[in-house]
């Protein structure tokens, strides 16, 4: 999400003259734009802005100006503490407000005018957005092929989950109309794009304004299949209960939509769920994986893990361990719980101690890990789709995405950047996958593993 914020308020400032560049020591306007999910994100931001006043006054020495912004969840949750501990910034604004970024800046241009700006606006910030362009990519910076962009269709959560800080960061779900997707999703295919990514941080329960009724998720991936030139769909980040029938045919129905996909749990034990105001238990998780495995046998599943959460006992670690084993996850991302200030769990007289959390991490890791390394050995001699879309680090070399997300690193013979080519893996690693060029390969199918070695 972070990353499609990024592009779009680049957008807005484009008409202002300004332009991306590559290191902040160049730039007359620096923004960071921050989550709040993680650990000590807040001191990170501090520790950022500290730095970054060295080179401000360093301007400012030899009569030059630059602007300094905090953006995004941190800047939402603690902007008047970020004013107050770094006076040195001029804007702070939140995660919903960039569509007025240009006010922002003509009011932070003005002699001693700081800006805060962390209002949920009645206005969706879509509504306002430039419609002229297709948002910017973070590839367009360094020169490199765009085969591939992130579109918000959805904002906000309801779900109250109680360790996380998104409802109070990012305020209530907001769909945008299916016709809006639709023009930028065609906005973004006339410049290249071959692959789209839906984002929402529920997006699951995307309801999205239509002549004919709302579109869920799934009747929204249907409709931007159809559009000329996009190739690969996914979509992140997936809330299970509310993964209806529709978006499950639609992993059966629209070959476009990758056979990979982000699906948390965040715990196997019910007891944990049930603290975490999870609207499902184990059984659910199990449930529905299994009817995603008959609707695409050959889908990949990641989620996300919280080790240590309130209470936690290792009965219910041994829950989770079992269901990551029953499951088997291609990929996963897993903490040690943190407190985030301001959420219920953080207040939780039962918390765990971090000796705890972190051997319980360490073991779960192990088991995550080794389950993505014999996943990508299965990978081995097998002929797959891959999104050549940057430059390696070895000279001619390319790097790619296969349809389950893992890196393809491949000799630059393979392919042209923005290509879909199709490569034999020849080696497989930890986090990434090595590929051969397949001569007689005409058109990549998007359905993994149904062409095995001869």
């Amino acid at each position: 999400m972070n990353v499609y914020d990024s592009g779009r308020m680049a957008d807005v400032l484009a008409p202002l003259g300004y332009v991306q560049v590559e290191a902040p020591d160049d730039a007359d306007m620096v923004i960071l734009n921050t989550c709040h999910i993680r650990e000590k994100a807040a001191e990170k931001v501090y520790s950022e802005l500290g730095r970054l006043k060295h080179l401000k006054n360093a301007k400012e020495d030899t009569g030059e100006r630059m602007i300094l912004a905090v953006a995004g969840c941190v800047a939402q949750a603690e902007g008047e503490e970020i004013l107050s501990r770094a006076p040195y910034v001029d804007m702070v604004f939140g995660p919903q407000t960039y569509h007025r970024l240009g006010e922002m800046v003509a009011r932070a241009g003005r002699a001693g005018d700081v800006v805060l700006d962390t209002d949920f606006p009645v206005e969706p910030k879509f509504d306002f957005l430039p419609a002229s362009a297709p948002p910017m990519n973070p590839n367009k910076a360094s020169g490199n092929e765009v085969s591939s962009a992130f579109l918000t269709v959805q904002e906000g959560c309801d779900k109250f989950c109680t360790f996380c800080v998104v409802p109070y960061t990012r305020g209530a779900e907001y769909s945008r109309p299916g016709a809006d997707v639709m023009a930028e999703a065609k906005r973004l295919a006339a410049t290249g794009v071959r692959e789209i990514t839906l984002l929402g941080q529920n997006v699951n329960n995307y309801q999205g304004a239509a002549p004919k009724g709302d579109w869920g998720l799934g009747r929204l991936i249907a409709e931007v299949a159809t559009v000329d030139g996009i190739e690969r769909i996914r979509y992140t980040t997936s809330y299970p209960a509310d993964m209806d029938d529709e978006l499950i045919a639609a992993h059966a129905d629209v070959n476009e939509l990758m056979p990979f996909l982000h699906l948390p749990v965040q715990s196997g034990s019910d007891v944990v769920l049930k603290a975490m105001n999870r609207r499902h238990n184990a059984d659910d998780y199990r449930r529905l994986v299994d009817r995603l495995r008959v609707a695409r046998p050959d889908i990949g599943l990641s989620s996300d893990f919280i080790v240590g959460f309130p209470g936690e006992t290792d009965a219910d670690f041994a829950e989770t361990m079992k269901l990551v084993e029953e499951i088997g996850f291609i990929q996963a991302y897993s903490f040690k719980y943190s407190p985030r200030p301001g959420t219920p769990a953080a207040v939780m007289d039962t918390q765990v101690p971090d000796k705890v959390k972190g051997e319980r991490l360490a073991i779960l890791q192990d088991r995550l890990n080794t389950q993505q390394l014999v996943f990508n050995r299965s990978c081995v001699g097998k002929v797959m789709a891959v999104l050549l879309d940057r430059p390696g680090r070895e000279p001619g070399q390319l790097v790619g995405r296969s349809p389950y997300m893992q890196a393809v690193h491949v000799d630059g013979t393979g392919g042209t950047m923005g290509v879909i080519a199709g490569l034999r893996i020849t080696e497989a690693h930890a986090n990434s996958l090595t590929g051969a060029p397949v001569e007689d390969y005409a058109d990549a199918p998007n359905r993994a593993h149904e062409r095995a070695s001869a």
